[in-house]
């Protein structure tokens, strides 16, 4: 009987050490399924973190690659204007250097003149003027160049001539003294005597000078640009003159008055002696006079 009651508790120690194992085995299989989640997990974070890092340092590239683009760009442009300075300061220095050679060349032909008073020379920055009193040009209240004049405008046309970068402007002047009745049928003021004179000038350099025409501009003042007070006959000489004022070509299309003339389709006025209009007073001033 003891023999069979201790084989009874057999199947029982089976099932119990079966129950076990399953519940070991379940344990088991239940420990490693989450140890793999939990790797699963970190690995996941791990990629998620890399692919941000990732997208991070391309972001990093692409900001300095465009920094890099701008500053290539930046660095072209600073060359570009280095160069365009240095080319405009090189252009500067060579006008300069030709102007100065004009200046020397009118010395050397104009000497005579200039030493008597009658012509006087001006120089400064890029501009050269040049100022003739009348009576080496006319004779008194006249506007027909004199022999003396032709022989002075043919050397100053021969210097002239071989400016080949400048706008030569040409201005009549005159004092304030009337014209004299014979004079006033030709040249009612001074308006029209100082423009007259001024482009026979012009005419003059072109047909004796060889100046180009179109390097040439003639205007008149009359007598609201004097230089010395009108009072005494030694001021009044001195207002009487035409000015001959070399301006380089930029400067000249910068200014609107002048660009427009010399952009002009006009024929040059042939002839003798000539006529031109008179530039025209203010509205509401009365035109001046003189000879």
């Amino acid at each position: 009987m003891e023999t069979e009651r201790g084989r009874a508790w057999v199947p029982w120690l089976v099932t119990a050490l079966v129950a076990v194992l399953a519940g070991l085995v379940l344990y088991l299989s239940h420990r490693s399924t989450t140890r793999a989640d939990a790797e699963a997990a970190v690995a996941a974070a791990r990629a998620s973190d890399a692919e941000a890092a990732k997208q991070q340092l391309e972001a990093k590239l692409a900001a300095l690659e465009a920094e890099h683009a701008k500053l290539s760009t930046e660095k072209e442009q600073l060359n570009t204007e280095k160069e365009q300075l240095s080319q405009t300061v090189q252009e500067q220095e060579a006008e300069l250097a030709r102007l100065k050679a004009t200046y020397e060349d009118l010395q050397d032909k104009m000497k005579k003149e200039i030493a008597e008073g009658a012509i006087r020379l001006t120089q400064e920055g890029g501009r050269l003027q040049v100022d003739l009193v009348d009576k080496v040009l006319f004779d008194s209240g006249d506007a027909s160049i004199s022999a003396r004049g032709q022989e002075v405008l043919t050397r100053l046309g021969g210097v002239l001539s071989k400016v080949d970068d400048k706008l030569i402007q040409v201005t009549g002047h005159t004092d304030d003294s009337p014209p004299t009745q014979k004079l006033q049928a030709t040249f009612p003021t001074n308006w029209e005597l100082s423009v007259a004179r001024a482009v026979n000038v012009v005419r003059y350099l072109q047909d004796k000078g060889g100046v180009p025409a179109k390097r040439m501009l003639a205007a008149g003042y009359g007598d609201t640009r004097p230089l010395a007070a009108n009072a005494s006959p030694q001021g009044r000489a001195r207002n009487r003159r035409i000015e001959l004022l070399l301006i380089p070509e930029q400067a000249a299309r910068r200014n609107p008055a002048i660009a427009k003339a010399t952009s002009s389709k006009a024929t040059p006025v042939k002839g003798t002696p000539a006529k031109a209009s008179a530039v025209k007073p203010a509205v509401g001033k009365k035109a001046p006079s003189g000879r």
